[in-house]
């Protein structure tokens, strides 16, 4: 492994990072195919936060927080630290007060575990090389959305294509529900009816007898 820090990146363009924030991740991971989303042991640590922006990533080693610090002097507004560890690691490598502090302060972060074992800065690790978070590779620059339902994360090269695909879902989502709250039945507006009677599924008004 390199022991460097890329200074400069290349950022997914700032207005589409905007737009995809604005519809979520749960429609940015279909709008993408289902891909991109990290593990869901990946959560907020408190409720409600949301952010969208582009990678920054540090490549930091267990137990130590080192390039963490090297990665925070790369952010510019507008970026979301991303941090791969060489190893497994549940060690609190960002560290305030308690999870309440960051809640007051607005601060929102996505994290495998909350620790009160703290860190050390001793080992080199790299700022703004490709990462593995929650098992999605991770290119600094990277479109990130994250959210209560997770952490999505977009390439640059297809942000502008999922952001077209994301918005054209969330107006159809929209019609959708219109529809349900009218009581029209899953069932019909999705036409399941036929597959269903051609997979084998039959109606009956009582239970069969055994």
């Amino acid at each position: 492994m390199k022991t460097v820090v890329v200074r400069n990146i290349q950022r997914t363009d700032a207005a589409l990072v905007k737009r995809l924030g604005a519809l979520g991740v749960a429609t940015v991971h279909e709008a993408y195919g289902r891909a991109g989303l990290m593990k869901p042991y990946l959560r907020p640590v408190w409720a409600g936060g949301e952010a969208a922006g582009t990678a920054v990533t540090a490549l930091v080693h267990p137990g130590d927080n080192w390039m963490i610090h090297v990665a925070v002097e790369q952010c510019k507004p507008g970026d979301i630290l991303v941090v791969g560890c060489s190893a497994d690691n549940a060690d609190g490598m960002f560290g305030v007060r308690d999870a309440k502090s960051l809640r007051e302060m607005g601060f929102p972060v996505w994290s495998k575990a909350i620790s009160a074992k703290g860190t050390v800065k001793a080992s080199l690790g790299a700022v703004n090389v490709p990462v593995v978070c929650a098992g999605i590779n991770v290119i600094p620059g990277d479109a990130v959305i994250a959210d209560d339902d997770g952490v999505v994360v977009i390439p640059g090269k297809d942000a502008a294509e999922v952001a077209v695909r994301a918005e054209k879902r969330h107006a159809d989502e929209d019609g959708k529900r219109k529809q349900l709250a009218a009581g029209v039945l899953g069932l019909d507006m999705y036409n399941m009816r036929e597959p269903l009677k051609k997979a084998g599924l039959v109606y009956i008004d009582e239970p069969e007898e055994d």
